[in-house]
């Protein structure tokens, strides 16, 4: 699944605009995230920490869940994560199962996004390998 280069580049640049605005009195781990809907808009999220850490939303979350709010969009065809001074911050195992809802197909785009541009970027069946999950149309097991 290919998006455009101006896409990958508003994707990557809004993914790091995200991470300051995240609430992270406890780690003080900032992440930020973009999704590119089916629709061709970009939306937003960071992660929201709680004292109860099960209540945490990452970042990765918010960003869809700011999709799902704010469109009728349901569909993922990107997302970048931006957190950190390296690129190999890919979403967390929970994230993980939590995409499996939303992203178009296995091929779609996963952006790992250091805070200064560099990336790295697999496909969502790298990311999630075995996932627990179904892509066909009519929600059908064959």
């Amino acid at each position: 699944m290919a998006i455009s280069r101006e896409q990958e580049e508003i994707l990557i640049k809004k993914s790091i605009e995200a991470a300051p605005g995240a609430y992270v009195p406890y780690s003080d781990f900032h992440v930020g995230a973009c999704v590119l809907g089916e629709d061709g808009n970009f939306y937003t999220g960071f992660n929201i920490e709680n004292v109860s850490y099960g209540a945490t939303t990452c970042g990765e979350q918010a960003a869809v869940i700011s999709m799902l709010t704010n469109s009728s969009c349901r569909k993922i065809k990107a997302l970048a994560v931006a957190a950190g001074n390296s690129c190999d911050s890919m979403p967390c195992g929970i994230c993980r199962q939590f995409l499996c809802e939303f992203v178009e197909s296995p091929e779609v785009p996963i952006y790992s996004v250091a805070m200064d541009g560099r990336y790295m970027v697999k496909p969502f069946s790298e990311v999630m390998p075995y996932a627990f999950m179904n892509f066909e149309k009519d929600g059908t097991d064959k």
